[in-house]
């Protein structure tokens, strides 16, 4: 198969590819392989030559015809899930037309491959099933994990994205339901970034799920038992760890998504300095925010350092950006205990205070303050607190009410206002509200899309989507190429800072934070060329020679989603008779 061909990351020429394909697949198997099969694209020397002549109507098509009718099929679809199947069932079929597809029309059709609409197919995963996509590892398979690995087919492996399912954006545990988040992840790494698919490996790890609706629904494809947190989860998880390294190399970039909260801070400080890995809920969705931030300061015309940042929600994501906002405000001069002191977190329990009844844990406690009065709502924190920004990262719905809203009106000239939580309907507010309620005066950003919206004085604001797509793949392309062994969070500080860098002064005053989702390939490839810069600059890559022009470096590896030709090659041997002659 094409999949077990071993490549590197060096550019290679397209015809020793195209050889090995037609000296060792041939017939129908090329067409059932959604790595080589072009449909209708074969042309006939291909049929006749490959064995699939008649096993295809006459007709040779073009890749654009392809793509006109799959653009056509995808527009009478109305139930995003339906155009999720309809995708994802491309994809199975013809790899490459359904990238080119993704990837015209990115803006479009990002919100259905990913956030919004993966959280909807990972709920219903077991309805929708057609197709095994990725590794699925269960604590059954303890002292096992290295021969499943041997069982997936592509043997060069660079980057992994694995979940164990237990907080799957803000629905909760969705237990094997989760593959969705990987399989969406990956999707983005190749579309966004240009990292070639026979590299993408997704996984879930099964340890059981809490949800009792998944224990009872026949439909469920997991283990049937509570989540298990028992000792053999913390060696399930070392085993997959060394099991992926031992398998692919130690630069493998393993990116972990959706743990819980404890899990996700516990294994991020367990192994950023023995592997390559990160944590996207943490760092990914730091980085985006604290870009968010950076782009919103041109337009308020204040420095980092003069915000005050409350949180609604003190879990892995809105930990992770207050760190990063730390970082960044200490890159200016000012000591850590300063900058902490900027930042606010009110979750379920309230206000983030020391001596709290309920108490925070070790992770949090960098962030609790002494109390600013009596604070009985999240209301209650903004007024006593006078933010000028407050991010939302709760899942929790609406909980940016009018009442707050109009106060970060009323305390700022431009307040900021991001509601970053996914999927759309556990937005802390919606764009038109933020907007609204603030005469446009506010900055606002969203984990999922919004349209555009129209004031009553006619003006139009885009809102911008705070989406990680804009971070990870970028960054994951630079860690793959330079050949890190460990991602500092420095690393995405800069990844912040790229991102706010691209967007131009016409972007801010249409409303946007972030750079049009439709320009995602030319982002990404440019934070990859910064990073790449970075790292090499800092000590941190082990990829040599280093290049020396790293743009060019960069683009040279990004895959593309051109047909290659599967004709055998062939030349004349000039000048070469092998009629007997006399000596």
């Amino acid at each position: 198969m094409l999949s077990r061909l071993r490549t590197t990351w060096s550019l290679r020429p397209c015809i020793s590819l195209c050889r090995w394909v037609h000296t060792k697949e041939k017939g129908k198997p090329l067409m059932l392989s959604p790595r080589t099969n072009k449909g209708m694209a074969f042309s006939l020397q291909e049929r006749q030559i490959l064995g699939i002549h008649g096993l295809l109507p006459p007709k040779v098509e073009t890749q654009e015809i392809q793509a006109l009718r799959f653009q056509k099929n995808l527009k009478k679809l109305h139930d995003p899930l339906e155009k999720y199947i309809y995708l994802m069932g491309i994809q199975e079929r013809n790899e490459k037309l359904f990238y080119r597809v993704l990837m015209e029309d990115i803006e479009e059709l990002m919100p259905i491959v990913y956030t919004p609409t993966v959280g909807l197919a990972c709920t219903q995963y077991g309805h929708i099933f057609r197709r095994p996509k990725g590794l699925f590892i269960s604590i059954l398979d303890r002292g096992h994990i290295r021969s499943i690995l041997d069982n997936w087919p592509d043997t060069n492996v660079a980057v992994v994205v694995v979940t164990d399912g237990e907080r799957i954006l803000g629905l909760g545990d969705l237990g094997v339901y989760g593959m969705g988040i990987p399989v969406g992840k990956l999707c983005l790494y190749t579309a966004c970034a240009g990292i070639r698919p026979e590299k993408c490996l997704p996984v879930v790890i099964d340890v059981g799920t809490d949800n009792e609706t998944l224990l009872k629904d026949p439909l469920y494809m997991g283990l049937y038992q509570k989540r298990d947190r028992s000792q053999a989860y913390d060696d399930l998880i070392d085993e997959f760890m060394e099991a992926v390294v031992d398998k692919y190399g130690q630069d493998t970039l393993i990116q972990f998504e959706d743990f819980g909260n404890h899990n996700a801070f516990r294994f991020l400080r367990k192994y950023r300095e023995k592997y390559c890995t990160f944590n996207d809920d943490i760092q990914g969705t730091a980085s985006v925010a604290l870009a968010g931030l950076l782009a919103a300061q041109r337009a308020v015309g204040k420095p980092i350092t003069e915000h005050r940042v409350l949180f609604l929600g003190a879990g892995e994501a809105a930990l992770g950006i207050a760190n990063l906002i730390v970082m960044a405000m200490m890159e200016t001069g000012m000591t850590q205990a300063e900058a902490r002191k900027k930042i606010w977190m009110y979750d379920k329990d309230g206000l983030l205070v020391k001596g709290r009844q309920q108490g925070t844990d070790s992770n949090q406690e960098a962030f609790t303050h002494e109390s600013p009065g009596d604070v009985q709502s999240f209301l209650d924190a903004v007024n006593a607190i006078k933010p000028t920004a407050i991010i939302g990262v709760a899942g929790a719905g609406r909980l940016f009410t009018h009442d707050v809203i109009k106060s970060m009106g009323t305390l700022n000239e431009r307040p900021i206002i991001f509601a970053l939580s996914n999927p759309t309907n556990k937005a802390e507010c919606t764009a038109e509200e933020a907007y609204t309620l603030t005469d446009g005066r506010c900055l606002f950003a969203s984990g999922s899309p919004f349209g555009p919206v129209t004031l009553s004085d006619g003006r139009v604001l885009t809102p911008g989507q705070g989406n990680n797509a804009y971070i990870f793949p970028g960054v994951g392309l630079a860690v793959i190429l330079s050949g890190v062994r460990h991602i500092s969070d420095t690393v995405f500080l800069e990844a912040a800072k790229t991102l706010a860098e691209q967007l131009t002064d016409k972007e801010l005053a249409e409303g946007r934070l972030y750079p049009p989702l439709s320009n995602i390939r030319e982002v990404s490839i440019q934070m990859a060329v910064k990073v790449v810069e970075y790292l090499y600059a800092k000590g941190m890559a082990f990829h040599y020679p280093e290049p020396v022009d790293k743009d060019a470096f960069v683009r040279a590896t990004v895959w593309k989603t051109d047909y290659e030709s599967f004709l055998p090659d062939t030349y004349d041997w000039p000048g070469v008779n092998f009629s007997p002659k006399s000596i």
